[in-house]
Parts: C-alpha cells; sequence; structure tokens
C-alpha cells in the first residue's frame, strides 16, 4: 500500500521574517489561504493512499497535530526527532515503522514544504511511477527545468523505460548559470525535486548497503521508541549517535537501481522570497503584494505585510517584508543571503532569529506587548478546554487581567474563577495553573515583574502535554 510520508523537519531560514526556527515555513500560509503542510497533505488526497506519516522535530509536534486536524485528518503516525539528522534517517525512521504494519509498505516522500500548482500532474506521475517502484526502483520525481536555474540542482537523466520514466543517471550540485544554461540546452536534465517513491524494504536494503550506521542507529532507535496517541518518539540515544546525511549521498547517488520520473507541474520548493515573487500573483508593474501595501511607481518587487502599512514608492527589484517585530529590505537578486542576517542574529544572541513577537503553545499562545529590563507586558490566549501546566517561577511574580472570556486560576491550594475585567496576582515561588473552562477563547493580560524574566524560569509539576517529563 502506498504510504505518504511528509518531512517537516526543516527551519526556512532564507524565508526570514516570516519563517523561524520556532515557527518554520511549513507551518505558514505562505502562497494560498492555508499551510505549506497542509497544501501538502491535501495533494495526497487524489491518491489511493494509507494515513499519512509526518516526521517532524518534538518542539513542532503540536502544531504538526492541530494542522492535520485542521484539515480534519488522521495521521498514521507522527514521529519525533530528538534532534535534525537530515533526510535519510528520517526516511529510515518512516520506512521501519510501514514495514512493522505492512511488508510491501511503498513510501511517497514529499517534503512538507514545497508547492505543486498542478496537483493533478503530480497525481498522474506518482501513477506512472509506481509500477517500477513497486519492482524495486527507487523513484525520483525531476521537475522539467523551466529556466536555468542555479539554486536547485540537477538529474541527469539514463536511459529511457518508457515516456517521462528513466534510469538515473546521476546527481549534479548547484551550478553555474553558464553550467545552468548548458543543462537546460541539452534537455537531458532536471530539477531535483526532493521528492521520492521507494518501497520500504528497498530503500532500507540499500541503504544498510551504503550506509549501514545510518542504518542501524535508527532501527536501534526504532526498537527503543515510545508511543504516546499518536506521537513516535525513537529513542534520543540511538538516534543522536546516527550520521546526519541526505538521502541523495547517502543512497541515491550510489545505488544502481535508481529511477527518475519526469514532472511538469508548476514545482518550486520556495527556498527564497525570489520564489514567492516568482509564482504570485503580479500586478502590471511585476509587483508581487500581500496585507497592507501601497506600491507607487514600483516594479518587479514583492512587498508583503503582516500587521502594518508599507508604503513604497520609485522602487524596483526589491523585497520587503514586515512582521511585528521586524522588517526585511533586500535586493530581489540576493535574497538567498537573508541566511546571512539570520545567523548575524544568532551570533548577537537576539530571539529574532528564532521567536516570534507571538509565540504558539499546544494551549493556544502568548504575545509579548512590551518588554523592558525588570517588566514585560504579553496577552496570552487560552483555547477552549485548554490548561497550561502547573507551575512555579523562581525570579518573577505575575499579575493577571481577564479581558475576554472566563478564567479557572490555580494559586497554590486555592482554584478560583475569574470573569473579564477581574484580575489576580500571583507570588513569586507560588504554584500556580491558569486554564479556560469556556467555550470561547479565553483572553488575559500578563503583567511580569522580576530580576529574569526569561521563559526557562520555568519548572513544571504537572503538564497535559508531557512536557513536565
Amino acid at each position: 500500500m502506498l504510504t505518504p510520508v511528509l518531512l517537516s523537519g526543516g527551519v526556512g531560514s532564507r524565508l526570514w521574517p516570516v519563517s523561524r526556527e520556532t515557527h518554520p515555513k511549513q507551518f505558514l500560509p505562505l502562497v494560498g489561504e492555508i499551510t505549506m503542510l497542509q497544501e501538502t497533505l491535501r495533494r495526497t488526497v487524489g491518491l489511493e493512499a494509507t494515513a499519512p506519516v509526518v516526521v517532524c522535530n518534538e518542539e513542532h509536534r503540536f502544531m504538526v497535530a492541530e494542522q492535520l486536524r485542521q484539515l480534519d485528518v488522521q495521521s498514521g503516525a507522527l514521529i519525533l526527532e530528538p534532534q535534525g539528522r537530515n533526510t535519510a534517517p528520517a526516511v529510515a525512521l518512516a520506512a521501519l515503522h510501514a514495514l512493522g504494519s505492512d511488508p510491501e509498505a511503498t513510501l511517497l516522500v514529499l517534503p512538507a514544504d514545497h508547492l505543486i500548482k498542478d496537483v493533478d500532474a503530480f497525481v498522474a506521475a506518482v501513477g506512472k511511477a509506481l509500477p517500477l517502484a513497486s519492482q524495486g526502483r527507487l523513484m525520483t520525481f525531476g521537475v522539467v527545468p523551466t529556466a536555468p536555474e542555479t539554486g536547485y540542482g540537477y538529474i541527469k537523466c539514463g536511459s529511457a523505460f518508457e515516456d517521462d520514466l528513466f534510469e538515473l543517471e546521476r546527481f549534479v550540485e548547484k551550478p553555474d548559470a553558464a553550467t545552468a544554461q548548458d543543462y537546460l540546452d541539452s534537455g537531458g536534465y532536471l530539477w531535483n525535486s526532493g521528492m521520492f517513491l521507494l518501497r520500504a524494504k528497498s530503500f532500507l536494503e540499500e541503504l544498510g548497503k551504503f550506509a549501514p550506521d545510518i542504518l542501524k542507529c535508527c532501527q536501534q532507535a526504532m526498537d527503543a521508541a515510545s508511543v504516546d496517541t499518536s506521537f513516535i518518539r525513537p529513542g534520543a540515544e540511538a538516534f543522536l549517535r546516527c550520521p546526519s546525511d541526505s538521502i541523495d549521498y547517502a543512497v541515491m547517488e550510489k545505488t544502481s537501481v535508481g529511477g527518475v520520473v519526469s514532472l511538469d507541474c508548476g514545482w518550486s520548493d520556495v527556498g527564497a522570497w525570489s520564489a514567492l515573487w516568482e509564482v504570485g500573483e503580479r500586478d502590471a508593474e511585476g509587483n508581487v503584494s500581500r496585507g497592507d501595501v501601497i506600491a507607487d511607481n514600483c516594479s518587479g518587487s514583492y512587498f508583503r505585510s503582516d500587521s502594518r502599512l508599507i508604503a513604497a514608492t520609485g522602487v524596483n527589484n526589491l523585497v520587503v517584508v514586515e512582521t511585528t517585530d521586524a522588517i526585511l529590505v533586500a535586493d530581489r537578486e540576493k535574497v538567498q543571503d537573508v541566511k546571512r542576517i539570520v545567523n548575524l542574529l544568532k551570533t548577537q544572541q537576539r530571539t529574532e532569529a528564532s521567536l516570534h513577537r507571538r509565540v504558539d503553545r499546544p494551549w493556544g499562545s502568548y504575545e509579548s506587548l512590551v518588554s523592558s529590563e525588570r517588566f514585560q507586558v504579553k496577552r496570552i490566549v487560552v483555547g477552549p478546554g485548554q490548561r497550561l501546566s502547573l507551575q512555579m517561577h523562581h525570579h518573577r511574580a505575575e499579575h493577571w487581567i481577564v479581558v475576554k472570556g472566563t478564567a479557572e486560576v490555580t494559586c497554590e491550594d486555592k482554584v478560583f474563577m475569574l470573569a473579564e475585567d477581574e484580575s489576580t496576582y500571583i507570588p513569586l515561588g507560588h504554584k500556580h495553573r491558569l486554564a479556560n473552562p469556556g467555550h470561547i477563547p479565553l483572553e488575559i493580560i500578563e503583567v511580569q515583574s522580576g530580576a529574569y524574566l526569561g521563559e526557562d524560569d520555568i519548572v513544571r509539576f504537572e503538564d497535559v502535554y508531557g512536557r513536565d517529563k
């Protein structure tokens, strides 16, 4: 049976400031109204397949579960990597899991953050490649190039099995412009999409030949896995010993049973802001605008506003992206360098590298409104029926004011209710908990005061989400 496997471990640093480590691009609605992960899930609907398996970071587990719930999609499993080890180990974990229920399982491996405009063409390509994959071929999807792109790797096709199906001759690294043009002129090269169709058993056999250490560590990790509802946690000790390698380097560049299916479907890996300009709906001057934007006498630019007005005049070929706490301005031809900005922010230990002002949590979200040396103000939203952990802080006290909904407050041995416009005080060192017993979101304003206000000043005693473990 065909099993979709979504790889959701990327951080998307080239799409900063919208994409950040704690909320990367696969969880964002970058092109349409739903997120990239949800778009990827939807394109598997036309396939005769089992419930999807998602491999993701432990930290993102609740975001993945929530985005599946929003689409009313039941997951086959959510496999939580203790730490990212690139795509070869991620696929190995999914293959080992799939074999547990189906010895003939075939995996459709999809990055969770790619765009495909023509879903019918994608589904047709899967159907065309499936017979070869069922025979043991490790099939990859090669995208028909539309330009001499230097930002993608390429695949050289070998002998043809039939129309659009080829032996895999070799992978080629990202070329310079002249080489990319030669590839385009020759007609024998396709873009490397990072999507695969392969039998789980066949992939593990080839992985054992060419990267036995990866296979051994993943087998040990899955043997030691714990299961918590739909979450599967591979054994951390074994998995952290696993070498980090991509499926291309570990297997596909070495195997003699590789194959390629040609795919023409409006594909993009959405790897930089320039890609969103390319796939976006442009005005007469070639501008793409999202959000509150006024562009006067501008051309060839990408403007995105999340919270405030962007007003631009007389500029060309720019990328301007606004969020509540950061603004990016870049030459559209040099947006690959945004990653350098993220690295610089990390060097300076700035939170903007990894956190948004609004941070999602399994119970809801919090948003920093004002921050100073000894106090900060947050807006906290708790979903209906949700509750925070029973916790305590060593360095700060908190004042809570309810502005919407009803709060159930625990403070030491007292449990009481607060309605709108009511407030309470949580002294430093007191065990406390906030819960929403109602049917609408609970919103409170929290004023923290103390010598240290970091998020790591939390001691959890009980937590329905397992974060006290």
